[in-house]
């Protein structure tokens, strides 16, 4: 249950229907489901408790070290370092490790109170396996010339974006995650998986290398669904609607639903079609014993298992998902952005949706050739 601190502070909990998130501690406050198991995903604010817990252990996910990374994250260094003293920064362990950063592992005693990402949407991805088994902090995305759905920042703004967050003044969507079981051909767990796997974008089964198609068995809450007999199946997030789903003809889904997408990989049947379910829904996916051909499994683009015929993954939703910060929650103190919207069409500063915007900006969508024209000349 939310405090009733919390509801006081926030006048849009009861918008964000905030009862209905998943256990995890968002900047020290802790939250817990107001439903069963199976959560439903929506997005919801700071609350002003969080006012008083500002984070106090950031950790710094990037890509490869390029020079522009370099002097990106030398100056994001410098800016907490001399704006926020008392705040700590992380990184993973690796050979590039940043000057001012501390050496961190997954796992680790030090609680991390905010996630930064510098680069592209695989970064984003591989922030969230590196809290494969439990809450992810709030994620705070910084773009550095690679477009994409995940990326809400440019790293110009990382100063202006860090001050909303320590005010208390940022919002979030909780991007939900699917957790993955992996069983024999004996319904017996693996022996080499202590927890699920936790995935963002989607679990992908296919054929691999083999010249023949997959069959396999889709069970949805038990009950047997169909037999696939295609290049492999897609199960995918909503966030991952616009990833492999979308290029394999799956439908587009706004990431604050709750759903578990499934959709076929060039199938033998022409009535085959993606299918939506509820985030209640378990799917499993077991390699049937007629199948010619193994089955890859593809965790957001990591392979990860081999299935035989006989074995099987069972997919649902994650209690744990990816807290994202929105870009649409931070306006300039001196209202210049609230102006700019005033003056034409469109939601007001907290309001807009950044999906909204990306469909239209990245993915053109319904963009007829005059459209584009006339966004081109928009663009001048």
């Amino acid at each position: 249950m939310i405090s009733q601190a919390a509801n006081r502070c926030s006048p849009r909990a009861k918008e964000a229907n905030v009862t209905n998130v998943g256990p995890m501690k968002v900047l020290g406050i802790s939250f817990t489901a107001g439903m069963e198991h199976k959560p439903s995903w929506t997005g919801y604010r700071f609350f002003c408790d969080a006012l008083h817990q500002s984070p106090k252990n950031i950790l710094i996910v990037n890509k490869m070290r390029t020079q522009p990374v370099i002097l990106a994250i030398d100056a994001f260094l410098e800016h907490v370092h001399s704006t926020y003293p008392g705040v700590r920064v992380f990184h993973e362990d690796r050979p590039d490790i940043p000057h001012g950063a501390e050496v961190w592992h997954p796992g680790k005693p030090e609680k991390i109170d905010l996630v930064v990402t510098l680069g592209g949407d695989g970064t984003i991805l591989h922030a969230s396996s590196l809290f494969s088994s439990g809450a992810v902090p709030p994620v705070l995305s910084f773009s550095l010339g690679t477009l994409g759905f995940l990326l809400p920042f440019h790293i110009d703004d990382f100063a202006k974006a860090l001050k909303s967050v320590f005010d208390g003044k940022a919002t979030i969507l909780n991007r939900m995650r699917l957790a993955c079981t992996f069983y024999n051909e004996d319904e017996s767990k693996k022996p080499d998986q202590a927890d699920d796997w936790q995935v963002m974008n989607e679990v992908a089964l296919h054929r691999g290398s083999s010249p023949h198609l997959n069959t396999i068995d889709i069970f949805v809450d038990g009950q047997h669904l169909t037999e696939a007999v295609s290049d492999g199946l897609i199960v995918s997030t909503p966030t991952g609607s616009t990833a492999y789903s979308l290029s394999a003809g799956g439908p587009i889904v706004h990431p604050s639903l709750s759903a578990l997408v499934l959709t076929p990989i060039c199938p033998r049947s022409l009535s085959f079609r993606p299918l939506v379910f509820p985030s209640s829904s378990s799917i499993t996916l077991r390699i049937g014993n007629r199948s010619r051909a193994h089955a890859g499994v593809s965790m957001d683009g990591r392979t990860s298992h081999v299935l035989h015929p006989g074995e099987s993954v069972t997919i649902q939703a994650s209690p744990y998902p990816v807290p994202c910060i929105n870009r649409s929650s931070i306006v300039p103190e001196d209202g210049s952005e609230r102006e700019e919207l005033e003056k034409g069409e469109g939601a007001r500063p907290g309001k807009e949706d950044d999906w909204v915007r990306d469909i239209n900006n990245l993915l053109q969508y319904n963009a007829t050739f005059r459209s584009k024209a006339l966004l081109r000349h928009s663009r001048t």
